[in-house]
């Protein structure tokens, strides 16, 4: 089984990133859009372009629909990147934050917070521009979440909780 690599499209700044890993590494990706930010198809052979219909969570949905045990996804967006951690899935941010089950819940309190504070009109700004040691410290994080995908796929399921009461 092999580490897909899903990039949430729309707005990743990392892309040209993950096309050079996967080019090295010799992994598929596929970069899934709902075209409103029409993105260039690199004309890789291993990258994919995916435009899904257009919708807030269309491509959510489609990633999240497919990603599976061992596969990585790129996304700045907390609630796909918790989907995808459901599915056994690895998730990373475009700053080189892996996304896990330690801090998915408290990224989704935060997010929760930060949106009443907008429609309070509390002016919160927005995510800081990507630096070039953020970019240093993706690709460091993907070659990380990439291998340790690799092994998750060959790995035996988790076994499911059982409670002793």
């Amino acid at each position: 089984m092999t580490t897909t690599i899903y990039v949430d499209g729309d707005a990743c700044p990392v892309r040209e990133e993950v096309f050079r890993v996967s080019g090295r590494l010799g992994l598929p990706v596929r970069v899934v859009s709902n075209g409103s930010r029409p993105a260039r198809p690199p004309g890789l052979p291993l990258v994919e372009t995916v435009v899904v219909a257009e919708g807030a969570d269309a491509a959510d949905d489609w990633i999240a629909e497919r990603i599976g045990r061992g596969d990585v996804c790129v996304t700045a967006d907390i609630p796909v990147a918790a989907r995808c951690l459901e599915r056994g899935a690895r998730a990373l941010s475009p700053k080189g934050r892996p996304w896990t089950t330690d801090n998915i819940g408290g990224a989704l309190a935060g997010r929760t917070v930060a949106q009443g504070l907008r429609e309070a009109g509390v002016a919160t700004g927005g995510p800081a521009p990507l630096t070039r040691a953020d970019r240093s410290r993706f690709l460091s994080a993907l070659d990380a979440e990439v291998a340790a995908g690799g092994r998750d796929a060959t790995a035996p399921p988790p076994r499911p909780w059982v409670s002793f009461e």
